[in-house]
Parts: structure tokens; C-alpha cells; sequence
């Protein structure tokens, strides 16, 4: 192949692996050398060379959800512009799922892992399962000795709900409150702890039974989770969902009920996904930078592989609050 290029092997070389730049012209005839000769480069003769595949995995819990959609896109993007393939897994809360993929990094079947575990507890991530691979963990787990990318998720729902405050609700609803009987993660917690900062910041005293707990984040269950709610008690001045899908299921369910939004009941949300602003009516939420998240884990996850005795790094992602028409002055 070189010879009918008229270059160096190392220049064909330098050509297949976009390492090292190349002219114009000289990448042009290398490449018309590989058309010729229908050249197909070996992946795997190329990671035993270099130790590397090319090749890192992404796990999220749900991969039904748009969030997890919209995220894994920006992942695949960025990765690609880093010259990386992702293997994009659901984890789910399933720790056997994140020890199997620990276990194909260790084996360099990939070269590093993007985990979103939802909590510690029996996460591949703790515990005695032995070195982890270069990993890197988005969300609100902390695991000790991981590099770690999040949005200050305690913060934003502090912030959303004194967003509510300020309208004049007083009243003001979760869905997605941590219960052991029910489902419980590091995310719920800490949502649900900015949300009870609020409160007493204000001078309200949390009422139990506006802590709506739900077994799965999805639209289906916090629907059913609300109207069960409003069988039993007066509908509540707001709702603060811990995700945008939650609160399109509590709106459908207050429609269901005759109750109009934002005129009877306000709804909030978090994360901002794209069918946000475009629900009737368009969706409070809080918002954050997807791409961001995707590129600082990236760097991080880069860095690791490189290094995998550098120090610790956490880079929290900045949020805004994104007023629309679902939240409005009590009336």
C-alpha cells in the first residue's frame, strides 16, 4: 500500500490512525491507495498494539426516558468528535449490570466506563469487587476515588421551590419522594432535601403527605401516584416533579380531574428535556446543559485512561430555572 501511495509506512500509518497530520495531498493519495486496494483496518490488531479499542461504554438506568435519550445523543456525538465508539447499556438499579461491564473494561474489551448508578448500595462502583477501570460516574452518587460529573441537584430543587414560594403556593407537592417501602436514590434524597431546605427557609412545615413517592420516574406512575393523592386529599397549590416525565404525567392527571394548570394547580419539573417547552401548557423546569455533562464526563474519562492514578476530580454543571406558562401566581 505505501509503495503504490508513493509514501512511508508510517505516513499510511499516520493517515488510518488521524493521529498525526498529514498534507492534502498526501492523505489524498493514501487514501486513493485504500480504495484501490479495499483496505479495511483491523481494530483488533490495532488494540493489541496500543492497549486500546476505541471502544468506551455508557450504562443509564432507563433508557426509555427522553432524558436518557437526549443524553446518551450528546455522549455519542462528543465521543465521536474524540474518535471513540460508545456502547450504551441500561443499567437500570441493577448492580450485576455495572460489575459485567466493570468487568469487560478489565478485560479491555472497552477502554473506560460512563456509569449513572442511582444509588451506592451494592453499586459496582463500592464495595469489594476489585480495581475499577478507568470510570467515570455522572448523577448525584459520590462514590469515594471516582471522578464524578453532576448537577448541584439539592441546589435546583431548593431554587425551583422557592420559585413556587415566591408565586404564593404554599402547598406544594413532590412526586418522586424517597420512601424505603417504594423507591429511594441519592437523587430523590437530595431533590427532596432542597426541597425541604426551601420549606423551612420559608417557615413551612413539611407536610408527609405531600411527599409523593413513585416506583418508577415515568409519566405512566406519577399519573397514577397524583390521582391516587387527589382520592384522598384537596389538591395542592403546586407540584414540583423530580423529572419533566413525571410532570407530564401529573398534568395529565390533573386534567383528568377537572383541575386546570397553572389556574388551579401549578406544575414544575427537572432536566429541561427538548418536549418541555412544547407541552401544553409549556413546562417550569430546571435546566442544565447536556452537551456539558457529556464533555466535562468525556474529559474526565479521557484523562483517567491516561492516568489512572490522577487525583480525584468532581465538576458540577451549572443550572438555571426556565419559567414558562405551567406555573403561574396563586390565585
Amino acid at each position: 500500500m505505501a509503495t503504490l501511495a508513493g509514501v512511508s509506512p508510517k505516513t499510511v500509518s499516520n493517515v488510518i490512525n488521524g493521529v498525526v497530520p498529514v498534507r492534502p495531498a498526501t492523505r489524498e493519495r493514501v487514501e486513493a491507495a485504500l480504495r484501490e486496494l479495499d483496505y479495511v483496518p483491523n481494530l483488533s490488531a490495532r488494540g493489541l498494539r496500543n492497549g486500546r479499542t476505541g471502544v468506551i461504554a455508557l450504562a443509564l438506568p432507563d433508557l426509555a426516558t427522553a432524558y436518557s435519550a437526549e443524553l446518551a445523543k450528546e455522549f455519542v456525538e462528543a465521543a465521536h468528535e474524540r474518535g471513540w465508539a460508545v456502547q450504551i447499556e441500561q443499567s437500570g438499579a441493577n448492580a450485576e449490570r455495572e460489575l459485567e461491564l466493570i468487568s469487560r473494561a478489565r478485560t479491555h474489551l472497552v477502554d473506560g466506563l460512563v456509569l449513572n448508578p442511582t444509588t451506592l448500595v451494592g453499586s459496582g462502583v463500592e464495595g469489594d469487587h476489585g480495581p475499577l477501570p478507568p470510570t467515570v460516574v455522572i448523577g448525584e452518587v459520590e462514590p469515594r476515588g471516582v471522578d464524578q460529573v453532576h448537577v448541584d441537584s439539592r441546589r435546583a430543587a431548593r431554587e425551583m421551590t422557592e420559585h413556587l414560594l415566591e408565586l404564593g403556593h404554599r402547598r406544594i407537592a413532590i412526586i418522586g419522594a424517597s420512601d424505603d417501602a417504594v423507591f429511594r436514590s441519592a437523587t430523590s434524597e437530595l431533590r427532596q432535601a432542597g426541597y425541604e431546605d426551601a420549606l423551612a427557609a420559608a417557615g413551612i412545615a413539611e407536610d408527609p403527605a405531600l411527599c409523593i413517592a413513585v416506583a418508577e420516574w415515568a409519566p405512566g406512575p406519577a399519573a397514577a401516584a397524583l390521582a391516587e393523592h387527589l382520592d384522598r386529599h384537596e389538591a395542592p397549590d403546586a407540584v414540583f416533579c423530580f423529572t419533566d416525565a413525571m410532570a407530564i404525567g401529573a398534568m395529565s392527571a390533573l386534567a383528568g380531574r377537572g383541575l386546570d394548570v397553572p389556574g388551579d394547580v401549578s406544575v414544575a419539573g427537572f432536566d429541561d428535556i427538548q418536549g418541555a417547552a412544547f407541552v401544553v401548557p409549556a413546562l417550569t423546569s430546571v435546566s442544565f446543559d447536556k452537551r456539558a455533562i457529556a464533555l466535562a464526563a468525556l474529559t474526565a474519562l479521557e484523562r483517567r485512561i491516561e492516568d489512572g492514578a490522577a487525583p480525584r476530580k468532581v465538576a458540577i454543571i451549572p443550572h438555571t430555572i426556565v419559567t414558562r406558562a405551567s406555573t403561574a401566581p396563586r390565585g
